[in-house]
């Protein structure tokens, strides 16, 4: 078992002890939000569960205020997904901080393509060096299908 990996921004301790996660605040967080509304708790379980890295951000009075995840084969490809900050912590930098934890977590560092999808933090990730896909024509997307083909 390896140590976790701990970095410190302002008042708030990142960390990728899978075990600290607050899941019922995660839960909470995105079953409210675009990517993943009314997601069941068993089908974000999993999901942690088979993440290849998860992180929190942590306030010694408040908790869990952030949590990002990235699934990735340590080499070739990582795609950082579920970054989300708790409403009362956004605009002081949090989401910045995780997403540089993130990038610079040392099982990240042989990645050569970093990928995400978002519909309004164009911005945040741009300052991280993401760029809109040059090929989209290249990219397909299958979607498990919600009714049966006839």
């Amino acid at each position: 078992m390896t140590e976790p990996y701990v970095t410190v921004f302002r008042s708030f301790e990142l960390s990728d002890e899978a075990a600290r996660i607050d899941f019922d605040r995660v839960h909470g967080w995105l079953s409210n939000c675009y990517w993943s509304r009314d997601i069941p708790a068993a089908r974000l379980r999993r999901g942690l569960e088979n993440t290849s890295l998860v992180a929190g951000a942590y306030h010694p009075d408040h908790g869990q205020c952030a949590v990002a995840r990235v699934v990735t084969d340590f080499t070739r490809f990582a795609y950082l997904m579920d970054v989300i900050v708790d409403l009362e912590y956004r605009g002081q930098g949090l989401g910045k901080a995780i997403v540089a934890f993130m990038l610079d977590h040392p099982k990240m560092t042989d990645i050569d393509t970093w990928s995400l999808a978002t519909e309004d933090a164009h911005r945040l990730y741009e300052s991280f060096g993401f760029q809109r896909e040059p090929n989209p024509d290249r990219w397909m997307i299958r979607r498990r299908l919600q009714t049966p083909p006839i």
